[in-house]
């Protein structure tokens, strides 16, 4: 790793002039300050000061870059005005109090619907699924089984112009719902590179391949799915924000910020984190732990053929006022061949005096040269990347509603550990569409039936103890290499462990074959008194 740059000293100051007596200030009868040379201009800086600190390198950055379209879904806002806006979002998160007052989103109504006008030409829908970005591969996944299918999304469904990282096993998933062919899975990828780096404070470092390892369009991918779902007869209604749900024996009702109504038989919600029905499930509570995500797709990378799924350059440091341990993310991006994205996140706990994501990024222009051997300067900030991703140790989570069922990571299904979106519906898309479509045509759309859509699963809970020996905790006292040093201890074991069971699959495979031959021997033309089929 490059030593950091060394600054010369400025040169001696020169004896300095003799002061000037200070002009008077006074207090005006409006509560302000007036005075005369010096005096004022020292009032107008500080009044300066007050109403709009110099802006931040944050802020001068990403000033100087096109903010594109927003869009929804993570990442799917690029501007200045929306990190504050997400930072805003974060304060009162941490600041939330357990008593804080939740809107209520869903109410149950008695008895089934009557005497209700949903207007000229409305039918009522199967399914009507809220939040589009994500929520059109699971729309598209049942369209294609003949539900009637809608989808709501308060902006327009288009994808981020960010890559989505994924394998090519998990990419394949859409493949076997049938909504996608492998001729279009290559139409979307936008790079491909192995091998990928883990590695902790130079402990060591572990290569592997095919994790992470693909970069795919969310543009076309999502575009694809838009025209498909489309043309296999799903209504979209963009631009419209859903208000409230009311929920009776035969069926729901989704009311709109703009004052429509759209009746269904089911409610998927697929708005995300920060779903407002989620919400009102957990009832405003804090979540247990949150994942802090800033970073940048930057042209400039001469060396940029592998990846890092998880690096960490340092023990633990200070960003803001607080002290985390920070872990690197980079991949190369398909926009141009030295075109690369990284990330640097956090795990932390959601407390009042908190990092903001501002800060982090501050943080992020000191490190991010020396860790991957670069000069900011010399770099095009193509894009500026944040997010939050509150997690639960409650998850997934279960239905609490008739009629409502979460999806995604309104469901809390993402690991812990990881961004959660798109690798995290994939990974359940094939379960999902089934289950739901055999609870729609089976009319078992209470909320004790769609709990099962959501069972416990044993691999968050160990992927949350994960998160929380990744996590900094300034209260207990500690080495500040802790977090690394048993990292890279799991790590180097996983390693041992994977070797091991190749060892184990290969001669698994080699008396499977010896099996098989011991069942035809007259064929094969040679003894097998030896060979036991039970031995393997």
């Amino acid at each position: 790793m490059p030593l950091p740059l060394l600054l010369p000293l400025p040169p001696p100051a020169a004896a300095a002039p003799a002061l000037r007596p200070r002009a008077r200030i006074e207090a005006r009868d409006d509560g302000r300050w007036h005075g005369r040379g010096r005096g004022r201009r020292l009032v107008r800086a500080r009044a300066a000061g007050e109403a709009g600190l110099a802006p931040s390198r944050t802020q001068m950055i990403m000033d100087k870059i096109s903010g594109g379209e927003q869009v929804g879904g993570a990442g799917g806002a690029y501007s200045y005005k929306a990190l504050k806006r997400l930072d805003q979002i974060w304060s009162s998160i941490c600041e939330a109090q357990a008593d804080s007052e939740v809107p209520e989103v869903v109410t149950r109504a008695q008895g089934p619907l009557v005497d209700y006008d949903f207007g000229d030409g409305s039918e009522i829908f199967d399914v009507l699924v809220c939040g589009g970005t994500l929520g059109i591969f699971i729309a598209t996944a049942l369209s294609y089984k003949g539900v009637r299918v809608g989808i709501i999304e308060r902006n327009i469904i288009k994808g981020r112009e960010q890559e989505w990282n994924i394998s090519r096993k998990e990419l394949m998933e859409i493949v076997e719902v049938g909504i996608l062919s492998e001729e279009e899975i290559e139409q979307i990828i936008s790079s491909d590179f192995n091998p990928n780096r883990c590695g902790f404070e130079s402990k060591g470092e572990i290569w592997v391949e095919n994790i992470l390892n693909i970069g795919i369009s969310p543009a076309k991918l999502v575009e694809i799915m838009k025209e498909r779902f489309v043309s296999s007869g799903g209504a979209i209604f963009e631009g419209k924000s859903l208000a409230s749900i009311s929920v009776h024996d035969d069926l729901a009702v989704l009311n709109l910020s703009d004052g429509d109504s759209l009746p269904c038989r089911l409610v998927i919600d697929a708005m995300g984190n920060f779903s407002p029905i989620v919400r009102q499930i957990r009832s405003g509570r804090k979540p247990d732990g949150v994942c802090l995500v800033v970073g940048t797709c930057a042209r400039g990378f001469d060396r940029n053929t592998t990846s890092d799924i998880i690096f960490s350059s340092s023990s633990i440091k200070r960003a803001g006022n607080s002290g985390v341990q920070l872990f690197w993310e980079a991949f190369p991006a398909g926009s141009g061949p030295t075109d690369r994205t990284t990330y640097m996140f956090t795990y932390v706990d959601p407390q009042f005096g908190g990092p903001k994501l501002e800060e982090l990024l501050e943080t992020f222009w000191n490190l991010m040269p020396i860790y991957q051997d670069v000069v900011l300067e010399n770099l095009e900030i193509r894009r500026v990347i944040f997010g939050i991703f509150p997690t639960y140790r409650d998850s997934p989570l279960p239905a609490a509603f008739d009629r409502v069922l979460q999806v995604g990571d309104a469901s809390g299904i993402q690991s812990p550990v990881s961004f959660g979106g798109f690798g995290s519906l994939t990974r359940h898309l094939g379960r999902l569409s089934t289950g739901i479509y055999e609870a729609v045509s089976g009319d078992l759309l209470d909320a004790r039936s769609l709990q099962l859509l959501n069972p416990y699963m044993p691999n968050l809970s160990a992927s949350w103890l994960f998160q929380r020996a990744m996590s900094a905790r300034p209260q207990i006292d500690i080495s500040p290499t802790f977090i690394n040093d048993l990292l890279f201890a799991n790590f180097d074991s996983m390693q041992v462990t994977s070797v091991i069971y190749e060892i184990y699959n290969y001669f698994r495979t080699f008396f499977n074959l010896m099996s098989y031959f011991t069942q035809w021997p007259e064929t094969w033309g040679f003894s097998t008194s030896a060979i036991s089929p039970g031995c393997y």
